[in-house]
Formats: C-alpha cells, sequence, structure tokens
C-alpha cells in the first residue's frame, strides 16, 4: 500500500500573545482552511483530535462535513473521538450522513479516549459506566453497537401501527456503504493493538504508548504494529488492515521556526506516569529538513505504517502550518517511501 501522510491537529485556541486561533470560530474556520490547502500540497489526510470540556475541537461532524464541501479528495478524519461520551446510534446516523456528503473519505479514529480536564465527563453527558465495568468496557460496548449500526444491523423493533402492519426489526439511516472498513481504533498498548485486531478495525498508534518496557518508543510501537498485523492474519479478514502512527515533525527553515522549535532539538523518548499507567512518549523530531528526512527513515513503527499523520502546531495558524506541511512532503516525507498523489501507480 502506498505511504500516506496526513497532519492531526488538536484544534487548541487560546485569546493569548502570539496565538492566531483565539475563538472557537477560528478553530473551526481554520481547521477546514488547513485542509484545503492541505489538499493542494497534496496531503493525503485531515484529522481533527475531540476533546470536550476544553478549549479544542469537540464535535466532529459538522467539521468534518464543512472540510468535505471544500476539498475533493482529501481523506478526512478523527484521532480520536472519546466513545465514552457518544451515543452510538445517533453517531451512527452523524458519520453515515458526513461519509455520503463527502463521497466515503471519512476515516474515523474512536478509541477509550484520552486523560481529560474534567472529572467523570462522560457522566455529565448522561453516560455511566456499569457498576461492575470500566470507562474501557463503557468504550467497547458503545463501539460495538456503533460498529454493528453502520453495518445495517437492526437496532430496533419497527411499529405496526406505522409501518401498514409489518412487523420485524429496523436499522439505522442512512447507510454509507465502506465506512466499515474506514474505523481506526486508537489503541495505547500491545495488547489493545491485537484486540483491535480481532474487531477488523485499522490501528491507530500515538505518539505514547501506556507501557513501558525499556525499549526505544518507535521499536515498542513496531512491535505493537507487528502484534496487530498477525492478530489480523489470525482472523481471518478478507482486506488488508490500515495502520497509522503519528510525529511531531518540526523542520527549521526559518528564524521564525528557530524561534519556536530551535530549543526542542535533539530531545528523545521521555517516560513518565499516564494515570497511574508507566507510559513512554515518542520524542518530537526537529531540526533541518535533510536530518529529519534520515531520522524519519529509521523510525521502525514510520517504516512499518501505511499512514503518518503530523501534529501540527495549529495555534501559529493556517499559513504557518500549510509551509510547515509544504517543507515536510518537499524535503522529508519521499525519504519514507511517499510520493504526491499524482505520481503513484495505479
Amino acid at each position: 500500500m502506498d505511504k500516506r501522510i496526513g497532519f492531526l491537529s488538536f484544534g487548541h485556541w487560546q485569546p493569548i500573545p502570539g496565538s492566531r486561533v483565539r475563538t472557537g470560530r477560528d478553530a473551526l474556520v481554520q481547521s477546514v482552511e488547513l485542509a484545503v490547502a492541505a489538499e493542494e500540497l497534496g496531503i493525503d489526510g485531515a484529522f481533527v483530535r475531540v476533546h470536550h470540556f476544553a478549549r479544542q475541537l469537540a464535535s466532529p461532524f459538522p467539521l468534518l462535513t464543512a472540510m468535505a464541501m471544500r476539498t475533493s479528495r482529501i481523506e478526512l478524519g478523527t484521532g480520536v473521538i472519546d466513545m465514552r461520551y457518544e451515543n452510538p446510534l445517533y453517531m451512527a446516523e452523524e458519520a453515515a450522513a458526513a461519509d455520503l456528503l463527502s463521497a466515503g473519505r471519512l476515516q474515523l479514529g474512536v478509541s477509550r479516549g484520552s486523560p481529560e480536564t474534567a472529572l467523570r465527563g462522560s457522566e455529565a453527558f448522561g453516560y455511566v459506566p456499569p457498576a461492575d465495568g470500566s470507562d474501557a468496557d463503557l468504550a467497547r460496548d458503545k463501539t460495538a453497537l456503533f460498529l454493528a449500526a453502520i453495518s445495517g444491523a437492526t437496532v430496533v423493533d419497527a411499529d405496526p401501527r406505522m409501518t401498514g402492519g409489518a412487523s420485524g426489526r429496523l436499522a439505522v439511516q442512512p447507510q454509507s456503504p465502506g465506512l466499515r472498513d474506514r474505523i481506526w481504533w486508537g489503541s495505547g498498548t500491545r495488547g489493545t493493538a491485537v484486540w483491535t485486531a480481532q474487531q477488523g478495525m485499522n490501528l491507530m498508534s500515538s505518539t505514547l504508548l501506556v507501557e513501558d518496557t525499556g525499549v526505544p518508543f518507535d521499536e515498542l510501537q513496531a512491535e505493537q504494529i507487528a502484534l496487530y498485523r498477525a492478530a489480523w492474519a489470525e482472523a481471518g479478514w478478507d482486506r488488508e488492515p490500515r495502520v497509522s502512527v503519528s510525529r511531531s515533525v518540526m523542520p527549521i527553515t526559518t528564524d521564525e521556526d528557530r524561534q519556536y522549535f530551535g530549543a526542542e532539538r535533539g530531545s528523545g523518548d521521555q517516560v513518565g506516569i499516564l494515570e497511574g499507567v508507566r507510559a513512554r512518549f515518542g520524542k518530537s523530531y526537529v531540526g533541518e529538513p535533510d536530518q529529519l528526512a534520515e531520522e524519519l527513515a529509521k523510525d521502525a513503527a514510520v517504516r512499518d505504517a501505511d499512514s503518518l499523520l503530523l501534529t501540527v502546531p495549529n495555534m501559529l495558524g493556517v499559513e504557518y502550518n500549510a509551509r510547515l506541511l509544504e517543507t515536510v512532503t518537499r524535503h522529508v516525507a519521499p525519504a519514507i517511501g511517499w510520493v504526491p498523489p499524482g505520481q503513484r501507480t495505479a
């Protein structure tokens, strides 16, 4: 499969000095504008992070639809939707509608979600984990219902009074053929990667893993990918899965770049405690483009994944991030096997 590159925006906004994204409207409008610019550059995907109770992007489907209406080729996705907050059947309706409007370009990453500012935030939305279950169980149960719904499973009894006397069961409408194959699970461990394969979802691995075995981050992530692919093959699915990894890649080509990111040069993996569990965080790639090309080409997980998501500093604005993406596509991405869409073999 051809190597693909997308951007991943967390959609931060803050009315602070230096911010070019000061309001929620700024974050939404600029996300659309960056997707348009990325498509013009040949970038393959425009992905957004979903957070609640924070000055970040929250409700993805209106935004993904707006992106779809302004673009024609680029994939549009999430990395990731926190399923604890979702009504699976309503989400199935929204996802199908957005996918139909985009002509089948959605790539939806879902998961249990990440640490958040809210205490029991999903409970404020009305979703409480079962007494004998966890947040992870809640997210997985909702994901199972969502997957069934977008696959056309019947989920409710028909009312014969409204169906001319006919009984039976009804499916959520509309349906968008092929959407089920474009759902990804955001996995933070090797074990959940295996589970993801067993469920028939694509694998989305981010810039941290909630485990640490002492090996470098990229090697740990490559091991996760290998376990996923083996489990996929064992499950006997009849399509090739997709795998994405995320990286922070900051080319230094101007004094402005140096001002913002020069101090991060040479940073390595970080190990810390996340929700009581030892976690390993991947390093940021910062430096001159030729140096970054050499380093990324040696990244084991980047080599093994078919998609690389570049986390962008969205608060620096569309123009800055479009220039960053252009530098990566021209001077860095070819080293990992990426070629512009127009030059790929059929």
